[in-house]
């Protein structure tokens, strides 16, 4: 997978992306992450990347030639599957839109800052629309991160124990359930019995039960 993230602050994105099990999947090879710098796809010597809006009114706008001109460059030199803007009024992120993100090739992640972005780029350029949940960050970066590690993780190969993330929280619609580790006994609190048994099939009954059980105390909406 190649995902190519559009901004006008790249210092936010560099250091979060070489960390962790996104730098895990860089380094087998299995995910490519550019960040490109709309400044250097300016030609003023201030390198503006932002204007006041027509109309008036409070805030900047993220100018179109800076972006249409970096978009295109990228678009040029191969398909995208997704051309995706990083906005507050965006389909919400859930776990569905991840795991069909994961099995796409090459990805463009456009990260709004300021007001907003000038409206032609939505129209001209942009195939998807995402928010990360119903607030609003200064700008798209933290949000191109989130989404860049939730999907980096589903790509095979990525985990140590690619099964692992076959629980995880959100998927079949249920919440992971408890986890307990060593020792078996903490400040007179005891590990489930069932546990420490050794039998792997009522093991992986408990914890389906467990995971169906906090869905019902903590998110009842996902079980319907």
């Amino acid at each position: 997978m190649r995902i190519d993230i559009v901004t006008g602050f790249p210092k936010l994105l560099r250091s979060p992306l070489n960390e962790s099990i996104v730098r895990q999947a860089k380094k087998k090879k299995l995910a490519a992450i550019r960040v490109h710098d709309l400044r250097k796809f300016t030609h003023d010597k201030h390198k503006t990347i932002d204007d006041t809006p027509y109309g008036g009114g409070a805030g900047m706008i993220l100018k179109p030639e800076p972006v249409f001109e970096c978009i295109e460059s990228l678009q040029r030199k191969r398909q995208y599957d997704e051309v995706i803007y990083l906005t507050a009024d965006g389909e919400k992120f859930d776990q569905k839109i991840a795991n069909q993100l994961s099995l796409k090739s090459n990805l463009v992640l456009l990260c709004g800052h300021y007001k907003g972005i000038d409206e032609r780029i939505r129209k001209r350029l942009i195939t998807k629309e995402i928010s990360i949940g119903d607030y609003v960050l200064t700008g798209g970066e933290l949000a191109a991160l989130v989404i860049v590690d939730a999907i980096i993780r589903l790509i095979p190969g990525v985990l140590g124990d690619g099964e692992s993330m076959l629980t995880d929280s959100f998927q079949e619609n249920l919440l992971d359930s408890e986890y307990y580790t060593k020792p078996a006994e903490f400040r007179s609190m005891q590990v489930p019995e069932v546990l420490l048994s050794g039998d792997h099939k009522k093991i992986q009954q408990w914890r389906q039960e467990n995971r169906i059980e906090r869905t019902k105390q903590r998110r009842k909406n996902l079980l319907s």
